[in-house]
């Protein structure tokens, strides 16, 4: 039987090692929308073990440009749960935990605490500082993202001295920064590459600029 996961194990950087860290490895990601969707499916098809996602919101028509887990057929559904039924159907070994509602002080130790890492899906400032303070009390990476227009931006927050809080309030366009902090999800996972702890990459798609800058 051919090897779903060969395109990536022949990589020497993840290889056989590499792909048994991320069978082992729970994500949670928070928030099913724009950056949600392209994180979700990507992190499904690479094989992280267990993938749990939240969100409260449910499937409007002025979602689907660019939230590519959702179509026409489900338009007033939680993204929560069609999320979960699409994820299922790209690849059946990865265990799927369902969250249908919002990361709130009163239940986020809780849910960050059994995982891994928490890779940023929002776009809610008030939500990030609850996984940033969340994140850094208990040791936990957390992979931020943001869109705002064209610009995007990926950091790896909690993982070693900076927070959102060194931040503040920013923000990025979603397909391509979604897929970027996969990557960096994946990366920390297998142990490989240098992910961008402490350093915040931004782009502008207009002009197809990017840098990092240490934080």
């Amino acid at each position: 039987m051919e090897n779903r996961y060969h395109r990536q194990t022949m990589l020497p950087e993840i290889g056989e090692e590499g792909q048994r860290r991320l069978a082992d490895a729970k994500v949670l990601v928070v928030g099913a929308g724009g950056l949600g969707s392209p994180i979700t499916l990507y992190l499904a098809g690479a094989g992280v073990g267990t993938l749990a996602l939240m969100d409260d919101d449910v499937v409007s028509l002025t979602n689907l440009h660019r939230q590519v887990l959702y179509g026409e057929d489900v338009l007033g559904m939680p993204k929560a749960v069609c999320a979960t039924e699409r994820l299922q159907r790209l690849n059946s070994d990865v265990h799927i935990i369902t969250y249908p509602e919002r990361l709130t002080p009163q239940n986020a130790a809780e849910r960050i605490a059994a995982y891994d890492i928490v890779v940023d899906g929002t776009d809610n400032a008030a939500v990030r500082y609850l996984i940033s303070d969340v994140c850094q009390a208990l040791r936990k990476p957390y992979v931020y993202g943001a869109i705002c227009g064209f610009e995007g931006q990926v950091a790896v927050l909690c993982a070693g001295h900076a927070t959102y809080r060194t931040l503040g309030v920013v923000g990025p366009t979603p397909g391509t920064v979604g897929s970027v902090e996969a990557a960096q999800a994946i990366q920390l996972l297998c142990g490989m590459g240098s992910p961008l702890i402490d350093r915040l990459w931004t782009i502008d798609l207009r002009t197809m600029q990017s840098f990092v800058i240490d934080l």
